[in-house]
């Protein structure tokens, strides 16, 4: 081979792999972090799906590559598409995510479903990490010991809240307007945002999806065991961005 057609293909060759490296870094967003989550909650329609900061199999073996892809791209994405279509004719387009979550009611199903689980997904993409700090400190660490005694006191109130959701839903870390703590569960998309919905309001700081196209792919019937290796990709610093912010 001439050195003029080794250099050519040598190059072409290197061409070829920055062109697929961009293309993979166009499915990742570095800054999809609490302040993104809040800009895009107080976002209009149309709502966008947002992009992920880690590769869909970054999260193994704790949560898998097949069901990251599938609840991201496919049931994320539905919830996506689905509320935008509900609020073309609907007196809440034009609201804020935020806002709409607070006004919708039990009347406006298509709306409540699917506006719950466009927030309620980024929440949890959010606080999932492949490189978690699995710790809080500071005044969130002050926070939990004081309202449950201890971390691990209040992952098994988390863990008891998803386990005794019924079908599908959600089990939430919460605070209320004083900062005070507390742990929920939600049925199928609601979440604590929902005012005219549920009976304790409040911010979510943790989701966990307990919806079983959420792990039944890796744990099948066994929710117990998801659960208790969702705390092993929850990374603290952002809930403790959350709680700060």
């Amino acid at each position: 081979m001439h050195k003029r057609e080794f250099l050519k293909i040598t190059g072409l060759s290197i061409a070829g792999m920055a062109l697929a490296n961009n293309l993979f870094a166009d499915n990742l967003n570095d800054d999809f972090s609490v302040e993104k989550i809040t800009n895009l909650s107080h976002s209009i329609a149309p709502f966008e799906l947002p992009k992920l900061n880690y590769a869909f199999d970054a999260l193994e073996p704790h949560i898998d590559k097949q069901t990251m892809e599938i609840h991201f791209s496919k049931h994320h994405q539905s919830y996506v598409t689905n509320l935008n279509k509900a609020l073309e004719n609907d007196a809440l387009k034009g609201k804020t995510l935020l806002e709409i979550l607070g006004k919708v009611t039990a009347k406006q199903a298509a709306i409540r479903n699917n506006a719950g689980g466009h927030y309620n997904h980024m929440l949890y993409w959010e606080i999932i990490s492949p490189n978690p700090q699995n710790m809080p400190t500071g005044t969130l660490l002050d926070a939990i010991k004081t309202q449950f005694g201890s971390v691990d006191a209040l992952k098994e109130q988390l863990s008891k809240a998803g386990m005794e959701r019924f079908g599908s839903g959600w089990a939430w870390l919460c605070m209320d307007k004083k900062k005070k703590l507390f742990v929920c569960s939600t049925p199928n998309q609601d979440n604590p945002l929902m005012k005219k919905l549920v009976k304790q309001q409040g911010t979510p700081l943790i989701g966990i999806d307990v919806w079983e196209h959420a792990y039944y792919l890796k744990y099948q019937n066994k929710r117990a065991e998801y659960l208790k290796n969702f705390f092993n990709v929850l990374d603290w610093a952002k809930v403790e961005k959350k709680f700060g912010a």
